[in-house]
This record gives C-alpha cells, sequence and structure tokens, in this order.
C-alpha cells in the first residue's frame, strides 16, 4: 500500500543495537577474501533530514575503519525506491543492503531466492532487539532481514476534550470505548478522526479488532489457511460496525486524507476531534498539519487499543511496523558487518536524538527524549505479542484488499460477513 510506505518514510526512524561487535566476514560466503576490496551498494528511503545525514556520516565512519571497504548509497524516495528494487529484483540483482518492511513483501523476495538467511551472522547480537521489531524480519524461524526501528499503532487523544466529557481515564474495553464515544458526542465534540479517503487509517480498527477477538493465533492461521471467512474476523467487523453506527467521525471524513490541511491529521491537531487511530508519527503529523504549527502540545495523550469482552487476544499484544534491512543475496562478506555498525548504540542514540527515530535497542531507550515517543516505546517493551500492518504483512493484493473492503464497510456499501469472503477470495487466488 502506497500510502503505509509514505508514513513510514515520513518517520525515518532508526534503532541501533547495543555495544560494539565486529562478526568481520558475517556477511556471507559468495564474497572471496573478506579482507579484500569490497563494495556495499545500500538503497534506502531517508532522502531527507534529519536521517539522511545521520546515515551518510554512519557510512563515512565505517569506510575510515575498513579502508578495504566502500559504501555506496542510492537514497531514495519511497516510490522511486519501490519502482527501482522491483526492476532490481526482476533481474535478479537486488543491491547489497536495502529497505524492507518484512512481512510478505519480504516472504515473496524469500522465495525467490533474492535475499540472504542472515540467521547465524546475527546471532551473537539481535538478543539485544526488542523481539517484537524482529518478528517481521523472521520467516519460518530464520532471520532474513534486521529492524532499525519499530513503532505500534494506537489512540492519541484530546485530554481537554476527554476533560470536558467527563471521562475521567483513557477507555481499556471496547464497550467503554463505545461508551466514551457517547459522552463525547453529548459534549458537542467529534469523537474521531479519520481519513476514510486513504483506507488505510480504516484498516487499523478491524485489524486490530480481529487481534483482539481471535488473538494473534487467528491472523495467522488466515495466512496460512487463506481464509478470513471465520466467526473471528466477521465479528472483528460486526464490533468495528458497532462504532461506525455511531457517527463518531467528523464532517466530510470519507472523503478526507491522512495528510491534507483539511485531513485527519490537521483536525487531531487543531482541537477538531477528540481520537484518532494511529502510528507514532502522528504527534508530528497533527503539528505540521495544524493552523499553529505545534499541534496539542501535552494536552495530547495516548493510550492502546482497547480489549474485547469474551475476546481470545491478550490486551498487550500490539499492532504496527517499522523500518528495516535485508541483505540481497551476492552481497559482500562485510555487509552484515556494517549493518551491526548501523545497529551499535551510539549510533543508535545519535538517530533517536534527532527526534525522529524509536529504536528497536532496548539499551538505547534512553536516546528517546519526545514525551510521546516514551509512552510508545514503553508499550512496545512490555508487548506480548506483535502483528505487522495486514496490508505489509499478507501478500500484495490481500493487503489491498483488505483496505479496499474494510473502506467499504466504514462507507456502508459492504456487510462484514461480505468483507471477508472478498478478501478470502483474493487470499486464495494467490
Amino acid at each position: 500500500m502506497t500510502a503505509h510506505i509514505s508514513r513510514r518514510s515520513l518517520l525515518g526512524l532508526a534503532g541501533m543495537g547495543t555495544g560494539a561487535l565486529l562478526l568481520g566476514a558475517c556477511g556471507g560466503g559468495e564474497s572471496s577474501d573478506p579482507d579484500g576490496p569490497q563494495t556495499i551498494n545500500w538503497w534506502h528511503i531517508q532522502n531527507t533530514e534529519p536521517m539522511l545525514p545521520v546515515w551518510a556520516e554512519m557510512a563515512k565512519e565505517y569506510e575510515t575503519a575498513h579502508n578495504n571497504v566502500k559504501v555506496e548509497i542510492q537514497p531514495l524516495e519511497n516510490e522511486a525506491f519501490k519502482a527501482k528494487l522491483t526492476t532490481a529484483t526482476q533481474a535478479g540483482s537486488p543491491p547489497d543492503l536495502f529497505q524492507s518492511w518484512g512481512g510478505g513483501v519480504l516472504q515473496q523476495q524469500v522465495d525467490a531466492g533474492l535475499v540472504k538467511d542472515i540467521t547465524k551472522d546475527v546471532e551473537p547480537w539481535v538478543g539485544e532487539l526488542l523481539p517484537a521489531a524482529l518478528q517481521p524480519y523472521t520467516l519460518d524461524g530464520k532471520i532474513y532481514g534486521i529492524p532499525f526501528d519499530v513503532g505500534m499503532i494506537g489512540f492519541w487523544y484530546n485530554k481537554d476534550h476527554f476533560d470536558k466529557a467527563g471521562i475521567t481515564s483513557p477507555p481499556t474495553t471496547w464497550a467503554a470505548l463505545l461508551d466514551a464515544v457517547g459522552k463525547l458526542k453529548a459534549a458537542g465534540t467529534v469523537p474521531v478522526a479519520l481519513a476514510g479517503k486513504d483506507k488505510w487509517p480504516g484498516h487499523y480498527y478491524w485489524a486490530y479488532l480481529a487481534m483482539r477477538i481471535g488473538g494473534l493465533e487467528a491472523l495467522k492461521q488466515a495466512a496460512e489457511q487463506k481464509n478470513f471467512d471465520t466467526p473471528d474476523f466477521v465479528a472483528a467487523g460486526e464490533r468495528f460496525k458497532e462504532l461506525i453506527d455511531l457517527q463518531p467521525f467528523q464532517r466530510g471524513f470519507l472523503g478526507a486524507e491522512y495528510g491534507s490541511p483539511d485531513g485527519q491529521a490537521a483536525t487531531m491537531g487543531n482541537g477538531g476531534a477528540a481520537m484518532e487511530l494511529m502510528g507514532q508519527w502522528a504527534p508530528a503529523v497533527q503539528a505540521s498539519s495544524s493552523t499553529s504549527k505545534k499541534g496539542l502540545g501535552d494536552r495530547l495523550g495516548f493510550f492502546t487499543f482497547p480489549t474485547v469482552d469474551g475476546g481470545k487476544g491478550a490486551g498487550t499484544d500490539a499492532f504496527g511496523g517499522g523500518n528495516g534491512f535485508a541483505v540481497g543475496r551476492n552481497a559482500p562478506a562485510s555487509t552484515v558487518d556494517f549493518l551491526r555498525t548501523l545497529l551499535e548504540v551510539g549510533n543508535q542514540r545519535k538517530s533517536a536524538e534527532t527526534g525522529a527515530v524509536l529504536p528497536t535497542n532496548k539499551a538505547a531507550a534512553d536516546g528517546i527524549k519526545d514525551p510521546n515517543n516514551q509512552v510508545v516505546a514503553a508499550s512496545l517493551a512490555s508487548a506480548t505479542g506483535f502483528q505487522l500492518y495486514l496490508d505489509q504483512a499478507y501478500p500484495p493484493a490481500v493487503g489491498q484488499q483488505i483496505n479496499d473492503s474494510v473502506a467499504e464497510l466504514v462507507a456502508g456499501t459492504k456487510r462484514p460477513d461480505q468483507i471477508v469472503k472478498d478478501i478470502t477470495t483474493v487470499a486464495k487466488s494467490q
């Protein structure tokens, strides 16, 4: 989904690991002499401030410390990256180190033999990373990529609006959330901002409800059996429809984009709604989209997605994603060692201190200075499970159909039992 990749490039998040273990020639056996001349072709999408110069400096430092290695960087805008990577992979010549979001796309690259299994190479230090962050890059028990950032989706809320409506604490159950929506409407406040035109924000609700009702196992089984036409997924749509039927969204939400001047983020940033379900980038986009360019400041709060009564999923299971790197099949021996350097705690903190990153390494959390990011990081650190965005976790065609189908549910043109059939039809065609 284009919008998903766009919002992740917006973050430019980076996460590095602890310590400075040098793994030498751990990048793979195809390269000849690990001490001989090597060139690492590195493609990433952090093509603007603040991470563009940070990555460049880290590469320069690595070259200085390893005079036999040259790092050729190709920063690309994310859509250009996708197009260029598609061309390269179709030709069987992936870059040595390249941007990845894990999940279904990475699985396709693995199946095509385009990326390396780096499980043994990273074994000495991979335990320093948040387990949740690694899940999208771990396929069939093997590691094919390393995450350099991680984030999660949750509710961002306007504390003033909650106070005005008499809501003394954030809701922890779905029933309590629906009750809060009623109180907000009674107080004359728009309860929820939603970018209906962009579709991907709506899929967060359905996906999280499926997690809370069926548990992570239900999502795994759906992928394996290519079947979403089950009671748990139907129930997720029914619970979401409970919210939709309360008409909680801002006027014109079906035509609203996420980041436009009158879109979802701006509605929140200007105080026009009480809540939005969005990722860790929300405060920054709210601020930049707001009239004041400051957003809500300390009036903004965060709470995790509520549980559903009778559901099998844990309230501590998180839904989200982040950026990572995969290693191309013909990468020189030094590539994983360079990747390790990017994950060193010192480099991690440099990235985190830009204010644009959330680290994947547990020891570097002290580099997070933004209070909102600290809350998200704490929630992730205590997560009992992690689910990647469904439009990244599943094959691209399935992810697109999920977004389209949930949008139809939001618009009232399809029922919960109908959308699961449509999604299943596409899944079975893959």
